[in-house]
């Protein structure tokens, strides 16, 4: 089982080099890491490349720049070719069992489209402030819970690739990639939320998400913007499967 590991990067020098270093430490030889970076303009790029040429398992995809984290990751997967993928971001720390743990569940359930995996949280320096991520934000699963209280986190994500085709491409307008990646495997799949952390999630001054809720309107401007992606994708889906239906049975 291949294993693709997609990573957005963006002006992520800082934690850049711990992060893939974990990261690589875990995979074997037949995996991958995918990454897409944003037009970083600190050292994120030079880093990146040192380790392609040190490593042929580490792929940096050609720039196209300025699409934002959801356009960045939808990139990213698209270039995916495990059967397993695996999201990263740029500035946390995996366990170096995350991979083949990860692989393993696959493994044992051939139903099984999604896991959302426990983490540790820590903090700039390294120390822990939270042991379980899961016990912080009160994580459930349930498709109606997570559209209202999202609790998919991407750098906790792993999804097989034939679920590429109702993912991808991640709608401009939802708010976050792994929300998206996590309602439609509620939706069309099966998902494990897996009580076992398999890595540290940092906090710090620059994250792009936040664990605090927004203004009202802006809330339910996301919400409405996802309801009507999901629909429309919804029935996309349907559409070709018609398609496929007729063209099957040659008319």
């Amino acid at each position: 089982m291949k294993a693709s590991v997609v990573m957005a990067t963006y002006n992520g020098a800082r934690y850049l080099r711990a992060q893939v270093d974990s990261i690589l430490q875990g995979m074997g030889v037949e995996d991958e890491l995918i990454i897409a970076d944003d037009g970083s303009t600190d050292q994120t790029s030079d880093i990146l490349e040192q380790y392609c040429a040190a490593d042929n398992r580490v792929i940096l995809l050609p720039d196209k720049s300025h699409k934002g984290v959801v356009g960045n990751f939808n990139y990213a997967i698209e270039h995916s070719s495990g059967d397993i993928i695996i999201l990263a971001d740029q500035d946390d720390i995996w366990f170096s069992s995350k991979i083949s743990t990860l692989k393993e569940y696959f493994k044992r359930d051939p139903k099984l489209t999604c896991i959302l995996s426990d983490l540790t949280i820590i903090d700039s320096e390294n120390n822990e402030i939270e042991n379980s991520f899961f016990s912080l934000r009160k994580v459930k699963s349930g498709f109606f819970h997570n559209f209202l209280k999202n609790s998919y986190i991407g750098n906790a994500m792993a999804f097989r690739c034939n679920v590429k085709p109702y993912i991808l491409p991640i709608p401009e307008r939802v708010p976050m990639h792994d929300q998206w990646i996590g309602l439609i495997n509620e939706k069309y799949g099966k998902v494990l939320f897996l009580e076992e952390p398999l890595g540290a999630y940092r906090r710090h001054s620059q994250n792009v998400t936040s664990m605090k809720h927004g203004p009202l309107m802006s809330m339910l401007a996301k919400r409405w913007n996802l309801a009507s992606e999901l629909c429309r994708r919804s029935k996309s889906l349907e559409s070709a499967k018609w398609q496929w239906g007729r063209k099957k049975a040659g008319r």
